[in-house]
């Protein structure tokens, strides 16, 4: 009885110091990340695994356990979760780096990890004539999105992320900050959007102007930008090229602003269009990028530089799209065919 009670008093301890030390962990964890660059999406991704890593042993602290708990997690991710092998090699980075940068331990043999197959995938590509019937089926801001997807091979968070200093219409080039990989790179803005981009930029410019006359006008900035230069939030340059429709409001202080549009609105636009269109296919935003790489190779594209637009580290991740480009059993004439 004094033995159950002592276990139990134990258990209450541990759960106790859990639930207070889990805060300051995860709080010493967000700055650890953003102490070394790393983009708010991997951020948000990683401490999602860290969670749930924490939560799969009962929330037991992580300087209680080492790599038999590493293990046994990553084998539960490709055994009963069946996530992929790029799923599982996230949450393995996100926990390597809970050990090595926040509790300062390294992280030993891990031992026999049942790791997850890992597949290749064929990328959903679409003809010149399905993107010019999905694009025809859109509209106003979202149609113009679309084509510079297409036109340009961005991420839907790349084309988001863009800011009205970012476009240069002398040079017909857009600039990507910290794309993925947190790397810079330009690309050609495309001559057929000029004038719909510009014309785009005006409308945006006039409701900045109103939020300004407002009071209002800001935008957050990256890094530490806007304890460096003040105003800057408030200045032209620095606006999203496409603003979310509504400002958003701290209840506590007052404060108003905008954020980039979200996501979620371009993805039901063009998942409406394709249903329009019938396509046979599952198409999405990303569908665009994979159209655009696939496209340029089929135009005689040197490979290397479509690694470059696509921002790609390694020519390997490109080559995904040349077994696009080989037709396989279309390409091949039957027999019955010559009879």
């Amino acid at each position: 009885m004094l033995k159950d009670h002592s276990v139990q008093t134990k258990r209450h301890e541990q759960k106790t110091r859990t639930g207070r030390g889990t805060p300051r962990l995860m709080s010493a964890y967000h700055q650890a990340l953003q102490a070394r660059h790393y983009s708010q999406r991997t951020e948000k991704t990683y401490s999602r695994w860290v969670v749930r890593f924490l939560k799969h042993f009962q929330m037991k602290h992580p300087d209680e356990m080492a790599e038999k708990e590493i293990n046994q997690y990553l084998t539960y991710l490709a055994v009963e979760r069946k996530v992929g092998a790029s799923t599982q090699n996230q949450a393995l980075a996100a926990l390597l780096f809970l050990y090595r940068q926040v509790l300062g331990r390294e992280v030993g043999d891990l031992g026999e990890v049942i790791r997850a197959r890992k597949s290749v995938r064929v990328p959903v590509v679409m003809t010149r004539e399905e993107v010019r019937l999905v694009i025809d089926k859109m509209e106003g801001r979202s149609k113009l999105m679309v084509e510079l997807l297409y036109g340009c091979g961005f991420r839907l968070t790349e084309c988001l992320n863009l800011r009205v200093q970012d476009i240069d219409f002398r040079r017909n080039e857009i600039m990507i900050r910290k794309g993925k990989g947190n790397k810079d790179r330009r690309l050609m803005l495309p001559r057929s959007l000029k004038m719909s981009l510009a014309k785009h930029l005006q409308a945006v410019k006039q409701i900045h102007a109103a939020d300004l006359k407002e009071g209002y006008g800001q935008v957050p900035l990256p890094g530490a930008l806007d304890r460096k230069y003040v105003n800057a939030s408030r200045e032209w340059i620095w606006q999203w090229v496409f603003p979310q429709d509504r400002r958003w409001k701290n209840r506590d202080t007052g404060q108003q602003g905008r954020y980039h549009m979200d996501k979620s609105l371009l993805q039901r636009q063009v998942r409406r269009a394709v249903d329009k269109c019938s396509l046979s296919k599952p198409v999405s935003c990303h569908t665009f990028r994979h159209s655009f790489a696939t496209h340029l190779l089929e135009g005689g594209h040197d490979i290397r530089t479509v690694q470059e637009l696509l921002g790609h580290k390694d020519v390997k991740t490109t080559m995904i799209y040349t077994h696009v480009l080989n037709r396989g059993p279309a390409g091949v004439r039957s027999p019955l065919d010559e009879l």
